[in-house]
């Protein structure tokens, strides 16, 4: 059968075009049930079960549900409960869904590939017993609501001979009653929900703007404004439109980045904050100039100690409703507050519940584990089972009577401080993709065993005939990079750099390059890894493990002994690796004077270039930084952590880096040269000047001035900033430093200008990352673009349009970041677990002074920890004067600098359930009434295996 649709549609010089479409109905679209007795099944084995088991009071003949789009939107959680099953997803509400929710949509999408749910998706829209034709006047919502109860109906009369009911599950008032009256089986979810005998699924009920709260007459922030006055503020100039970012230190204060200007506006108090969560897409107003503010000096501690009752009866406190007062003029920055919300970033929190005095009480607060969240109310009857547990919660709104966002109990993930569910939190809350590969993704895998054909052979270059080896941390599997230098007749030396050939095996379009792209990066925690890519290719076939021919794709370059590049070569090539070194063992190859093996030659000639490479760098501005990384020990039975030591850097570190930075190079110049408006490029801007006042003000307390003009001026002040009685200061200036810097990011050349390619940290014009594509995808599309350049491949069309180019960008860049928050995350996690039956004295060094808090630079362990000066963390201590313009903290005749050497005893606080952490307490020098005695070291050590982020991973420089 036949019929038409029709669209108006509205042209760009504002004519109007009829567009007709023609829509084909059918009558043999099976209707996926076992129980069907009309012979219209599709599948040997069909999704909906023949007898499905009746959990509910409400029915108790066998059925199946049909929810509408709204139950399916708002109540995905209830859906996804192991004991929801037997559904049915119209394609009507699949098609709603799919428009107003991509997360909701996977997810659907997901449990309807799941044989464990039984979940089937009927095509409504192309079955003539069920389609329906929009009425005259009719909103595209009533069509569809129309459409849902003819499926339903339909079903119903389908089945009814089989003996199974259909229900339609919907929370729209109108949308019931026109069900009931059409003699449908209709009912709420909540009424289903609280029908079924597993009770603990109605804790995942979500109530958006229906929970009850205690006083509804309370007023406690302002009304968000309409869209309608929104988009006219914003057209105007009154109202600016932007990303809220919580700050980490102090939940009260905010910075809103403006869209699509460079610019920061800050917000503080509660009452300004109104009701936005981190992430969300605000309108906000500025507040007069009288008005205006800027960050406290002070660091928030957590709060978790008062009844919930006391806290929602209470008002806001004076530091909730804060707008400072009497703010320096030089200190003052755009404030604002916020006036509406354009789009809510909701995600799902984990956290846990917070205590309650009232053990019979279903109504709890949630604490998030990212100090960011405010504290969630939800109603649960498992608060007993809940205590010390990580659980997942999810907001559903936050009315303005409300002193926190109302949300719903989705799962629970473990107990608090078990190793295991922390990873699981860590990587949850850093929206971490670490589920195991699906099958769709597994089906484009090589299939084994995998050979070399001699096709491979023509059409790659044969270098196994080089003395090529690794060098990287121990127990790397996942080797991504390999080396080679020889001597020429000339004099000269070639040189190789080769990069396992990960995009000959992940093909562009299919469901193992779209997994790759999403995941974006390998992710690094101590104890383990989460790989981009299965480990089929990660850990084999990619790998360039000694011994085995692999693929690779090489840079050659001939040099003269003053690494200078005569020429550059770039193919794809095949290589027999012939030794995997670590750091140390190619270290004690190039030190030993009775070693003369052409490997060790090979790895001779590359540290000899590698030194003048890294000069040559380092002249022309490149910036030798320090950060704080760690390696653990790990009791190899337990598998905790029993000793943890700063990680150590030899001259081999350095060959491989200067190496790979050369081919990064390298490779950007010749993907820019062929791709001038789609090549994918790494940049780094150059920090706001602003971004130096701390380092700034550091150094200048200790008499040095920092030249901040250039990245050359300020490579040769750090040089010069020594201080011969304490060598750890100029460590600690470029440990400084680094945090003034922006963060490096993708991007695509053809939405930039050539001047903002600059690469600030290595003082090169251009980058891109090429020498790791087995841990970054970004790495994937630099070869691909590089194989099309020089005729080894073929191109394919988003490789080409640069807007695709810059989306994929701008994911890479997400991934990159959390990978690298959920790094720094697993530290600590293990650090915790480390000084957990510890308490030890250890030397540090003051990093940053604050009005209430000194920050702590432990040396040995590469930690850091905050040392309060007093016991609440919220205010400033009587002992305790701070001068903001010397910075410095002064109690009795001890005056306290930055950089100062002091000695600190560290422990675990476990007064914070939530948050464990590492504790500091000053030890010297002595203040009577606030410093402790020194302690012996508590620790005790046994065998000890290394493991950890540097045993897993090379250091790559930006």
């Amino acid at each position: 059968m036949l019929t038409n649709k029709i669209f108006i549609k509205k042209t760009r010089l504002g004519g109007v075009m009829k567009i007709v479409r023609e829509h084909y109905l059918r009558d043999d679209i099976s209707c996926g049930s076992m129980a069907c007795v009309k012979n219209c099944q599709g599948l040997e084995r069909e999704p909906l079960e023949e007898s499905p088991d009746s959990d509910s009071s409400l029915l108790r003949k066998s059925h199946y549900v049909i929810p509408d789009t709204n139950v399916v939107l708002h109540q995905i959680d209830v859906l996804e409960d192991p004991s929801i099953k037997n559904v049915i997803i119209l394609q009507t509400v699949l098609d709603e869904i799919r428009h107003r929710s991509a997360p909701v949509y996977k997810r659907v999408t997901e449990m309807i590939s799941s044989s464990q749910k039984h979940f089937y998706t009927y095509c409504n829209e192309f079955n003539m017993n069920t389609y329906v034709e929009r009425k005259p006047g009719e909103s595209a919502n009533d069509r569809n609501d129309r459409a849902i109860r003819k499926a339903v109906g339909w079903y119903s009369s389908h089945l009814k001979d089989a003996g199974v009911l259909v229900v339609l599950l919907t929370n729209d008032m109108e949308n019931l009653k026109y069900a009931l009256s059409e003699n449908l089986t209709a009912y709420t979810i909540y009424d289903y929900v609280k029908s079924l005998s597993n009770k603990t699924i109605v804790d995942r009920l979500a109530n958006p703007l229906n929970q009850s709260i205690s006083d509804k007459n309370k007023v406690i922030f302002a009304e968000h404004l309409g869209m309608a006055e929104i988009q006219k503020g914003i057209r105007s100039g009154k109202y600016l439109q932007g990303t809220i970012l919580i700050s980490r230190e102090n939940y009260l204060e905010a910075n809103v980045s403006i869209r699509d200007k460079d610019q920061m506006v800050f917000v503080q108090g509660l009452q300004n904050l109104n009701r936005a969560v981190n992430d969300d897409v605000v309108v906000i107003e500025i507040l007069p100039e009288s008005e205006w503010g800027c960050p406290s000096s002070m660091v928030l501690a957590e709060d978790e100690g008062k009844d919930e009752e006391d806290e929602e009866n209470r008002g806001l406190n004076d530091s909730e409703k804060l707008i400072q007062n009497k703010v320096p003029l030089e200190l003052r920055q755009p404030t604002g507050r916020v006036v509406g919300i354009v789009k809510r970033n909701w995600r799902q929190y984990c956290g846990i519940l917070q205590p309650s005095i009232l053990k019979e009480r279903t109504r709890h607060l949630f604490i998030p584990a990212e100090k960011r969240i405010p504290k969630i109310r939800i109603e649960t009857r498992q608060s007993e089972a809940l205590a010390s547990k990580r659980i997942i919660v999810a907001i559903d709104s936050w009315p303005r009577n409300s002193r926190y966002p109302l949300g719903h109990f989705v799962r629970c993930l473990g107990g608090v401080g078990d190793k295991d569910t922390e990873n699981e939190v860590l990587l949850l809350e850093h929206d971490v993709p670490h589920s195991n590969f699906s099958e769709a993704v597994l089906s484009f895998l090589p299939k084994m065993p995998w050979t070399i054909t001699e096709e491979d052979l023509k059409r790659r270059r044969d270098l196994r005939h080089l003395d090529i080896c690794s060098v990287d941390p121990p127990g790397c599997t996942d080797i991504d990079d390999a080396l080679h230098c020889r001597s020429l007749s000339n004099g000269n030396f070639e040189v190789g750099v080769h990069i396992a050939d990960v995009s000959h095996f992940i093909r562009p379009g299919n469901a193992l390059d779209q997994e790759a792209a999403n995941r974006g990066t390998t992710v690094y925690l101590t104890d383990k890894r989460i790989d981009m890519v299965p480990d089929l290719l990660s850990s084999n076939l990619c790998s360039l493990r000694s011994g085995v021919n692999r693929f690779a794709f090489s840079v050659l370059w001939e040099m003269t002994p003053q690494a200078d590049i005569i020429s550059t070569d770039f193919t794809k090539s095949i290589i027999d690796s012939k030794a995997s070194l670590t750091y140390a063992e190619a270290q004690l190859k190039i030190d030993d004077p009775n070693a003369s093996d052409n490997l060790t030659r090979s790895l001779r000639g590359l540290n000899q270039l590698a030194k003048i490479l890294k000069k040559k760098r380092l002249d022309n501005g490149a910036l030798s930084l320090a950060s704080t990384e760690v390696r653990f020990f790990v009791d190899s039975e337990t598998n905790d952590p029993i000793d943890v030591q700063t990680k150590e850097l030899r001259e081999t570190n350095s060959m491989v880096e200067e190496f790979m930075l050369l081919a990064n190079i390298a490779v950007a110049e010749k993907i820019l040269k062929e791709f001038p408006d789609n090549a994918l490029l790494r940049r780094h801007p150059s920090p706001p000047v602003s971004n130096f006042d701390p380092l700034i003000k550091a150094a200048a307390s200790k008499g040095f001035k920092i030249d901040v003009s250039s990245g050359k001026g300020l490579a040769d002040s750090l040089d010069k900033a020594v201080v011969p009685e304490n060598p750890y200061f100029n460590t600690m200036l470029r440990i400084m430093t680094t945090r003034c810097m922006m963060q490096a990011v993708y991007f695509c050349s053809g939405m930039l200008q050539p001047m903002d390619y600059l690469h600030y940290g290595l003082a090169t014009p251009i980058y891109t990352h090429f020498t790791s594509p087995i841990r970054r995808y970004s790495d994937i599309i630099a070869h691909r673009l590089l194989a099309v350049s020089i005729g080894a491949d073929a191109s394919y069309p988003e490789l080409l349009e640069k807007t695709k180019i810059q989306s994929l960008c701008n994911n890479l860049n997400y991934r990159h970041k959390m990978a690298q928050y959920a790094g720094r995350a697993s530290v600590n996690l293990h650090t915790h677990l480390f000084f957990k039956t510890r308490v030890q004295d250890e030397q540090g060094h003051v990093l940053i002074l604050r009005k209430n808090a000194l920050q702590i630079l432990i040396p040995k362990y590469g930690l850091e920890g905050t040392v309060f000066l007093n016991d609440e963390g919220q205010k400033t201590s009587s002992l305790f004067v701070y001068d903001e313009e010397m910075n410095t903290q002064t109690a009795g005749n001890v005056t306290i600098h930055v950089f100062d050497p002091v000695i600190v005893q560290l422990s675990i606080d476990r007064s914070n359930v939530q948050h464990m952490k590492l504790s500091l307490k000053l030890v010297k020098p002595e203040i009577p009434g606030f410093s402790v005695p020194s302690v012996k070291d508590t620790s005790a050590l046994s065998t000890q295996e290394p493991v950890g982020k540097s045993a897993q991973k090379k250091r790559k420089m930006m």
